[in-house]
């Protein structure tokens, strides 16, 4: 009786090193770039005490309110549940108001406190900060450049 002969478990071998085919993929790479630029500005909001999520629904209702909870889970494609505890923990620390709407009484309306929106400055400089320090290699044409394609790229065009 002949032996079977099963493929091999290894990969080929070659000389290329692992991963080249997909690390040369603009999706790759702007993946990267932009799991840095996250990193960047997670890291500039932790100082301030926030997480991403907070600082968007904080400068959404900045420039929204006084906003109805739902408009501003729709406005920021947030899960309406997820949001509850966010704005559970912005209102906790005083940053958020939740009064009943002034247009549908049955409805929630957000607004800022006035720490909230000295928070906000603080948090979008320290974003402008971390921004700045992602896009630190490119000069200032450049730096005009990157952002006309990225927003075409995006589709944010408008």
């Amino acid at each position: 009786m002949a032996a079977e002969t099963f493929p091999s478990a290894e990969p080929a071998r070659t000389s290329e090193p692992p991963l080249t085919a997909i690390r040369a993929l603009p999706s790759w790479i702007l993946g990267r770039a932009a799991a840095r630029g996250r990193a960047l500005v997670a890291d500039a909001l932790a100082a301030e005490g926030l997480k991403m999520w907070h600082h968007v629904a904080l400068s959404a209702v900045r420039d929204l309110a006084p906003v109805a909870q739902a408009d501003l889970a729709r406005g920021i494609a947030l899960d309406p549940k997820d949001l509850v505890g966010i704005l559970n923990d912005l209102q906790r620390a005083g940053l958020v108001v939740r009064a009943p709407d002034p247009g549908d009484r049955r409805k929630n309306a957000v607004s800022l406190t006035e720490e909230g929106g000295l928070l906000l400055e603080r948090c979008e400089q320290a974003a402008r900060t971390a921004n700045e320090e992602l896009l630190a290699p490119l000069s200032a044409a450049e730096r005009e450049l990157f952002m006309l394609l990225l927003t075409r790229i995006s589709g944010a065009e408008g």
